[in-house]
């Protein structure tokens, strides 16, 4: 079993209890610029053992009277038709789903702030159609020589000119489907604008990554390092917390760079800056929740090496570049850890090595590993979830758990109608079989039932797999990874 290192329930009263101090500290309304997912937070889950994925929500709805959620799009995204990497869907459609994934739990979702706006076609059509779904959108226009020209940025003509969102409760969340959308500069506009209305507002960010109070080399935060290889985001002393108390903190790059121009603009605005650091403006509360150091450190390497393999999977179909795989690289070096120090790899690999095909390998939760074998019926992956449930089920490994005639019938469908290429069973495949033969079998039935206890568990693969089989494994919450290869040396993957 995987050591808890982390302290939800304590997370969750300290930073509800934090956020409402930041409220109190400028007079009863804050803008809090949420960075990174408030859902769903799979990363954060990973490397702080315990920390359970949809901590940021519990924390919002302990605040739910209080909140409301402004969600910002950058209007140059929707024309570029931005995706988001993870889920594959545009920032436009993503907007949608969080409202309703947001009002789902019974969150107030306000308005969105199309940011950037220069009347391009496309987000004026986003306009229209988030109109008729009866949502408020207010429109923040791009500001030439943004952020530098501080004359202009600070006046009626630059932040003055965008539209004034109005809102009505005390704690603001701005959030957003992707970085660069906007969520910064949203809150300043609204600081600019409540302070010409004689509003005492103010702003504040929470960001989970990188912790503030653990030290700069601390592996959790090298992780949110490889996390962010393809942001070129760069963990930092922050020099201005420093200067102030004499603390050491760490903070990230583009804050620390942004900051001498954050602080000239709330002076400007309020004519002065409560802020003396980058670090002063968080509320994150997630280092004082930290229950376990040790299970923290292993679980954040066990994430590097996770980082290593997507992005060098990555640069295999061309999405990421030589740079990117680099700096995860030194971050391994760092650290101290190989790729082979991820138990299911060097597993995987002897039984491709002795079977001269594509193999699989699972983590069980007692850490007993698996293994899949490429076969006539099954690929590698297939098998080796079918082996994994079979194991926790207690299942001798010579009963078979699906009728050979339902195999036979389900590779006919695939290569005699659907004109596949591959007869053997991808997982869904297998499942769907599995599934049919519970419905008589009592094993098979024992096995289906084992499924849930896959979430979290680790699984490498010696090639790339198909869209089918990662999306499985995904939706199982498994910790995929796979050896940056194909299965077959041609030019177009699926």
């Amino acid at each position: 079993m995987k050591k808890i290192g982390f302290d939800s329930q304590k997370y969750i009263a300290l930073q509800s209890a934090r956020i409402r101090e930041r409220i109190a500290q400028f007079g009863g309304k804050l803008y809090l610029e949420f960075g990174g997912k408030l859902f769903d937070d799979y990363h954060a889950s990973r490397v702080l053992p315990g920390f359970a994925p949809d901590n940021k929500i519990k924390m919002l709805l302990a605040l739910k009277d209080q909140a409301e959620i402004v969600i910002a799009i950058n209007a140059g995204d929707i024309e570029k038709n931005k995706r988001r990497g993870d889920l594959g869907i545009t920032y436009e459609s993503d907007v949608v789903r969080l409202i309703d994934i947001f009002r789902g739990f019974g969150l107030y979702v306000g308005s969105v702030a199309l940011t950037q706006y220069a009347d391009q076609p496309s987000a004026e059509a986003f306009e229209n159609r988030m109109k008729k779904l009866g949502i408020k959108v207010y429109r923040l226009y791009r500001i030439p020589n943004y952020p530098a020209d501080l004359n202009l940025v600070v006046s009626d003509e630059g932040y003055g000119r965008s539209d004034y969102i109005e809102t009505t409760r005390s704690l603001v969340v701005v959030t957003a489907p992707g970085p660069g959308s906007g969520k910064m500069s949203t809150c300043l506009s609204q600081l600019y604008h409540e302070h010409k209305r004689g509003v005492k507002a103010g702003y504040a960010k929470f960001e989970t990554f990188p912790i503030w109070n653990l030290p700069l080399k601390h592996p959790v935060n090298l992780a949110y390092e490889a996390a962010t290889a393809d942001l070129n985001d760069v963990n930092m002393i922050d020099p201005f917390h420093l200067d102030a108390y004499g603390e050491t903190t760490v903070n990230y790059n583009r804050d620390i760079e942004i900051f001498p121009v954050l602080r000239t603009i709330f002076e400007r605005i309020y004519g002065e800056c409560i802020y003396k650091s980058p670090t002063d403006m968080g509320v994150n509360m997630a280092g004082y929740s930290i229950i376990d150091d040790e299970a923290c450190r292993e679980a954040s390497k066990q994430e590097i090496i996770r980082r290593y393999f997507k992005t060098a999977c990555q640069l295999r179909r061309g999405r990421a570049t030589e740079s990117e795989l680099g700096k995860i690289e030194l971050l391994m070096r760092t650290v101290n850890v190989e790729p082979e120090m991820r138990a299911v790899v060097p597993a995987a690999m002897a039984v491709a090595e002795r079977t001269g095909a594509p193999a699989a390998a699972i983590e069980l939760p007692d850490g007993r590993v698996v293994t899949g074998k490429t076969t006539d019926l099954f690929g590698a992956s297939s098998a080796a979830l079918l082996n994994a449930v079979k194991a926790l089920a207690g299942i001798p490994d010579e009963i078979k758990l699906i009728s050979p005639e339902v195999i036979a019938n389900i590779q006919t469908l695939k290569t005699g109608y659907m004109k596949s290429q591959n007869p053997r069973l991808h997982t869904d495949e297998m499942l769907i079989a599995l599934s049919i033969s519970a419905a008589t079998d009592a094993n098979a039935e024992k096995a289906m039932e084992q499924l849930a206890a896959l979430e979290g568990c680790d699984v490498h693969t010696t090639v790339i797999l198909s869209s089918v089989d990662e999306g499985v494994f995904g939706r199982l919450n498994m910790q995929l990874t796979c050896e940056p290869a194909y299965e077959k040396n041609t030019l177009y993957h699926k």
